[in-house]
């Protein structure tokens, strides 16, 4: 019979700072992270270890942890774990030591970067905001990044993915949870063979109620997905 392994009880910041310290194995910081030395530096690392401790503290736990290495060792641990991990271990972790809306900025400003562009990643954390947090994400995006979202947005080369993201994030929709089911049946007849102007307009103007009745009738309407029909060609998730 298998064992059910939990973490022990609740700790102390500065006890789980300890405890990654030792994980991480000695030697300091390489300043210019070269390959080699990443290398060699990884081998000494506890990597499970790490994740046991990272993965059962909450965003506000990892945030004091975070100050108290810094304390204790004079080093942002966030650089600590850049240089003791890789790959996608290394994105995961990373992401969760931020507080969520940290971590959004995150995700969207990396997959606006051109050179890494993942505009699944930044479609997804844009597109499952209601409008009124929209706003107050672009805010939050500006201040942290000193340029608006539109801006790093208009930039993308990939034309009607581009223009759906701006319009979402420029349109003011309804938040009500009504729907009207008339409208709906207009929009699913509308959407049938539409162009990519017409379906821009209507999942950028339409309330998340009312988008969701609009699905289902051009699903009842066509006998296809509507989802799977656009995602494919903006290559995103509706």
């Amino acid at each position: 019979m298998s064992t059910l392994r939990t973490d022990p009880g609740p700790t102390s910041p500065r006890s789980d700072a300890e405890k990654l310290h030792c994980a991480f194995g000695s030697g300091p910081p390489d300043p210019d992270f070269s390959s080699f030395y990443r290398y060699r530096q990884m081998l000494g690392c506890d990597k499970a270890r790490v994740v046991h401790i990272l993965a059962h503290r909450d965003a506000t736990q990892r945030a004091l942890i975070q100050k108290a290495y810094l304390e204790m060792y004079s080093e942002d641990i966030l650089k600590r774990l850049s240089l003791k991990l890789s790959g996608n271990l290394e994105t995961s972790v990373l992401l969760w030591m931020p507080d969520p809306v940290e971590r959004d900025l995150q995700v969207v400003k990396q997959g606006l970067r051109l050179e890494t562009e993942n505009l699944q990643a930044a479609t997804e954390v844009i597109c499952s905001r209601t409008p009124s947090q929209i706003q107050s994400f672009k805010q939050q995006y500006l201040s942290k990044f000193e340029v608006h979202l539109e801006d790093d947005i208009d930039r993308q080369p990939l034309g009607h993915h581009r223009e759906l993201l701006l319009a979402y994030v420029r349109q003011r929709r309804d938040e009500d949870l009504r729907y009207d089911t008339e409208r709906a049946q207009e929009d699913s007849r509308a959407l049938l063979g539409a162009d990519e102007c017409t379906f821009i307009r209507i999942f950028s103007e339409r309330s998340r109620a009312q988008l969701a009745v609009v699905i289902s009738a051009y699903s009842d309407l066509s006998g296809n997905s509507l989802e799977k029909e656009r995602s494919a060609y903006f290559n995103l998730e509706i």
